[in-house]
């Protein structure tokens, strides 16, 4: 099989390790029959899960001695060589993967991604991106907790690769980037925050939109929005939160006595369809944008039907080749002249 079209999957990240990645890489393979999946994990495990389920010659098992526990520290998961982790990120840099996917310790996979991988000419750090569905579509939201503290240069950085991102994957002629902030006023947010703007208002080859507020993100006002991995996660987690709460109240409210179950009978067709729109699991698969290889993080939560969703992530980006468009726009781009005016002077007067 091409090593192009296979996917590393750590079969033992996540909370539920085989139990979850086995099924989801099965019914992967049964919609994408030409491509392969390698299982990197203890092949025992892998074995028992397989057991009675029907797979073809594609899916292969790669076995791994070690495992990294959820909180397990990014220095100790590091030195794990033979992690199921480091083995399927070792599968993308020799060639015989053409993506990883795991469910594993967040910090651990950008740590060892970083480290194996390296990162492309003018991004300094990986930015975690995902899709979230909006009133118009879609947008790209990153960075989603890869990384705590920002500069503004880091968040021009991952504004320039959400941009390419949208572009490859959904044809978009020229994304429109809002940059994430408490208010859409010149004289709101942080330092950092104003100076990224200032940034982005002063590269050609970002369409900016401007700032953006949290409620902009489900309205579609942007196609991709741009912030901290402080910040992105916490919107993330919020919004899950706020969907379930959501799902939670519909259930109770319905099953208040036989009149409303009734009614909820002939409401389901829109109930469901609702619950389709905003299910979590249909847009699970973060994105680590920035690398020299394509690496996609699941949620470790997430049930067989959304780690499916996360090879699909993988392989969508491995058809549309974003690392090549990403590397091919940086190399047209140099960071170093993509700065603030102010940023301009101050450099000219330094070397004056």
């Amino acid at each position: 099989m091409n090593g192009a079209r296979t996917v590393a999957v750590d079969a033992m990240g996540g909370d539920f390790g085989p139990r979850v990645t086995v099924p989801a890489s099965v019914e992967f393979l049964k919609s994408n029959p030409d491509c392969q999946v390698i299982l990197v994990g203890q092949q025992s495990a892998i074995e028992s899960e397989l057991r009675g389920a029907q797979h073809a010659s594609n899916l292969v098992i790669r076995h791994a001695t070690e495992t990294i526990a959820m909180d397990e520290e990014p220095r100790t998961a590091m030195r794990k060589r033979d992690a199921s982790m480091r083995v399927a990120i070792d599968l993308v840099k020799s060639g015989e993967a053409a993506a990883c996917v795991s469910a594993g310790n967040t910090g651990a996979l950008v740590a060892v991604s970083r480290f194996v991988l390296k990162m492309l000419p003018g991004i300094d750090r990986p930015a975690i991106t995902t899709t979230l569905p909006t009133l118009r579509g879609r947008t790209y939201v990153l960075d989603l907790g890869g990384n705590i503290n920002c500069t503004s240069e880091h968040l021009l950085q991952f504004a320039i690769m959400g941009s390419i991102l949208a572009s490859a994957v959904d044809q978009l002629e020229r994304p429109s980037v809002g940059l994430l902030n408490i208010g859409q006023e010149a004289i709101k947010g942080s330092e950092v925050i104003k100076q990224a703007a200032d940034l982005l208002r002063a590269t050609d080859h970002i369409n900016f939109h401007g700032y953006v507020e949290g409620n902009d993100i489900y309205q579609g006002t942007t196609d991709v929005v741009v912030c901290d991995g402080f910040i992105g996660n916490i919107a993330l987690k919020t919004s899950e939160g706020l969907a379930h709460m959501l799902a939670q109240i519909l259930r109770e409210e319905f099953s208040r006595g036989w009149s409303r179950k009734l009614m909820y009978l002939l409401a389901s067709p829109v109930i469901n369809a609702f619950k389709h729109r905003v299910d979590k699991r249909r847009y699970n698969g973060g994105s680590l944008l920035g690398l020299r290889g394509i690496v996609v993080k699941s949620h470790g939560s997430a049930d067989a039907y959304g780690f499916q969703h996360a090879i699909e992530v993988a392989i969508k980006e491995v058809r549309r080749n974003v690392v090549e468009h990403i590397g091919a726009e940086l190399a047209r781009l140099p960071l170093a002249t993509a700065r603030a005016p102010h940023e301009q002077l101050e450099s000219q007067g330094e070397a004056a």
